[in-house]
């Protein structure tokens, strides 16, 4: 494992402060808040810490409502509020200067034999081909997360759609429980931005303010975020400041492993005529 991969790692495995109380420290990606990825991962972490292993975590919805500090640690407080005979369902409250920034629900399920279909994953280039072609690899600085992208700049007119291939860098134990963890983290990546790809807008526009409002991810099968995955997104909707985005999630093989969704703040600073 990579000193980086081992960092964010360490990041997602919070310190027990006291029964069903956890201690995250923070990681500045250079945002102007905290990034609401660390937060969900984190979130995810705590709860599952409270629930027996057998039951896995299978979905989390979660909203952003105070911007985080990327300097402060976070507090997540879990309320288990239910151990049931199939389903386990935790709340989880992050807090920073003793006020909640962030809150969610998590449920946990154990296997169970099942009907089961998918949609297919798109046609699209193997990472191998789009680096021999030239794709640029993005990574923020001494981060082990790193994006394929076959675009970067977005023209006005353009489909609200996304597709990236992700990896995080470097070689993780078999435990499933940090590979979901960090899946949730990386989802938050790119996923809201797809509602911007049409109309020509940077993320890093002085002009736009743009913030996570909720996410939701459903984690379909067990994943490995060591090797690449795809990131289909797109955004059927934009208006009154808000984006709508959705994201599917698949491995090589195909198989779709998680999809998300996402609202967030899309709000121009100065609107045209304004």
């Amino acid at each position: 494992m990579t000193d980086a991969l081992n960092d964010l790692v360490g990041l997602l495995g919070l310190e027990t402060l006291e029964e069903n109380l956890f201690r995250g420290v923070s990681q500045d990606l250079g945002l102007p808040q905290l990034f609401g990825g660390q937060v969900l991962g984190q979130a995810l972490s705590a709860a599952s810490q409270t629930v027996d292993p057998v039951r896995r975590a299978h979905s989390l919805h979660g909203y952003f409502l105070r911007p985080g500090d990327p300097h402060r640690p976070v507090v997540y407080q879990v309320d288990a509020v239910r151990d049931g005979g199939s389903f386990t369902t935790r709340r989880v409250t992050a807090i920073q200067k003793g006020r909640p920034i962030f809150f969610c629900s998590a449920s946990f399920h154990g296997e169970e034999a099942s009907i089961d279909h998918q949609t297919e994953m798109p046609d699209v280039v193997s990472p191998e081909r789009l680096i021999e072609s030239g794709a640029r690899l993005a990574r923020f600085d001494n981060h082990p997360i790193e994006f394929l992208l076959d675009s970067e700049a977005w023209e006005v007119g353009q489909p609200a759609r996304k597709r990236v291939w992700f990896r995080l860098r470097g070689e993780l134990p078999d435990d499933p429980a940090p590979h979901r963890n960090l899946l949730a983290y990386s989802s938050d990546f790119n996923l809201l931005t797809t509602a911007l790809v049409p109309h020509g807008l940077d993320y890093r526009d002085p002009s736009l303010q743009i913030a996570s409002l909720d996410h939701a991810i459903w984690f379909h099968h067990e994943v490995r975020v060591d090797d690449w995955l795809l990131y289909d997104m797109d955004s059927p909707w934009a208006g009154g400041a808000r984006g709508f985005a959705r994201g599917s999630l698949y491995d090589r093989q195909g198989r779709l492993v998680a999809s998300t969704a996402q609202e967030g703040l899309t709000r121009l600073r100065h609107p045209a005529g304004g």
